[in-house]
């Protein structure tokens, strides 16, 4: 099978790879070509064109770069119809793949989704461009897979690639001794930094999460490097602070801190499973006008984090836009950086995460689902 696969941050190039490396397993004749990053290079087949040329967030930042996008969504369109593949498969970045979706389902091309766009969070309407262009989606929360039952969508729950990764993580069983003395750090108790992909996200949040290294003295706060950029990229906000960058360790960072400050997106439901308490910390250019954009019109579930939705209620806090300050911001992170009640009601909430969730194995049964699925689609 021909394989075309469109991925847009780093998640999506760490799930897309183990989906990748599972049909390889299933189907010896595989062959890849796909937008991602070095996970899913590693794996074989062509990288067209790596996410951190391609990632945006934000209204402004969108703005700023519709020319680029514009490019990029016509390069895509003529790359997928002159490799024309037996199946599309979409991971997550609804912005780009849903506009992907559309051009090729038009184009007699199979459409899969996995790891669905967050269309229960923002403008559900959009389900309606999915169930007409989107042949089979793939869902990794149960709660998506009865959104989208209720919509008409053909759908299926496969599980989450996230247990898989963490599964399989390097150094898992690794002492705290170990890791620091291999990465150089120091014997104080870290504090991890995640602060995300893309550069949007580096230039609005960890500027205010570094804020913190001075209140907390005695932790030594931890930058977890984003696969796409170097030390050089960290510079302008590291200068002259008490602040370590280690690169492509983030589970092993998360798994040998006491908290973590996190953005909002995947990281914050690692970050649990790997039962380190957080705060959740988002903002985005435009202050109140991007606030009110977001909540009054966007936004249409209780919680941004993945870690509340799949619980269904405030277990981190989420300090997003007008409710972030650094006041909150330093109150929460003392609360779980002690032996609080606080920080044992968090991680009594993971237990109950963890068992929501499942266990690995996600990868492998969505690529046997995605074979068996074009057996029957390819015979239409």
């Amino acid at each position: 099978m021909r394989y075309y696969l469109i991925a847009g941050e780093a998640s999506g190039d760490l799930h897309a790879s183990n989906l990748m490396k599972a049909f390889k397993e299933k189907d010896p004749e595989a062959e890849f070509r796909y937008w991602g990053g070095d996970l899913m290079e590693a794996q074989g087949g062509t990288l067209v064109r790596h996410y951190k040329d391609t990632a945006v967030m934000g209204l402004w930042d969108v703005l700023m770069n519709l020319r680029t996008i514009r490019k990029n969504f016509d390069l895509c369109q003529n790359d997928i119809l002159d490799y024309n593949p037996d199946v599309l498969i979409l991971v997550d970045y609804a912005g780009f793949n849903l506009r992907m979706a559309n051009y090729a389902h038009a184009k007699g091309i199979l459409v899969y989704y996995y790891i669905s766009p967050k269309v229960w969070a923002w403008n559900q309407k959009r389900v309606k461009k999915i169930k007409a262009s989107v042949d089979r989606m793939f869902t990794i929360l149960p709660f998506e897979t009865s959104f989208f039952k209720k919509h008409g969508v053909e759908v299926q729950y496969s599980g989450n690639p996230v247990l898989d990764a963490i599964d399989t993580r390097p150094n898992k069983n690794e002492a705290f001794e170990m890791f620091v003395e291999r990465n150089k750090l120091d014997n104080r108790p870290k504090v991890a930094l995640l602060a995300g992909s893309r550069k949007g996200e580096i230039k609005y949040i960890l500027s205010d999460m570094l804020q913190m290294v001075e209140k907390f003295p005695e932790f030594q706060f931890v930058i977890a490097g984003a696969p796409s950029f170097s030390l050089d990229d960290y510079k302008q906000y590291t200068e002259g602070k008490d602040v370590a960058v280690i690169l492509n360790q983030t589970y092993e960072l998360v798994q040998n801190s006491r908290a973590a400050l996190v953005t909002s997106g995947t990281a914050t439901l690692e970050t649990a499973l790997l039962n380190c308490p957080q705060v959740v910390c988002y903002k985005m250019w435009g202050g109140g006008f991007t606030d009110f954009i977001a909540k009054k019109i966007l936004i249409q579930v209780p919680y941004i984090s993945l870690v509340n939705l799949v619980l269904d209620k405030a277990c981190v806090l989420e300090l997003f836009q007008k409710d972030f300050s650094l006041e909150k911001l330093q109150d929460e992170l003392g609360e779980i950086l002690a032996d609080t009640e606080r920080r044992k009601e968090m991680l009594t909430d993971y237990e109950e995460l963890h068992r929501r969730m499942g266990g690995p194995g996600s990868s492998a049964k969505t690529a046997q689902l995605m074979l068996e699925s074009l057996k029957v689609d390819k015979a239409k």
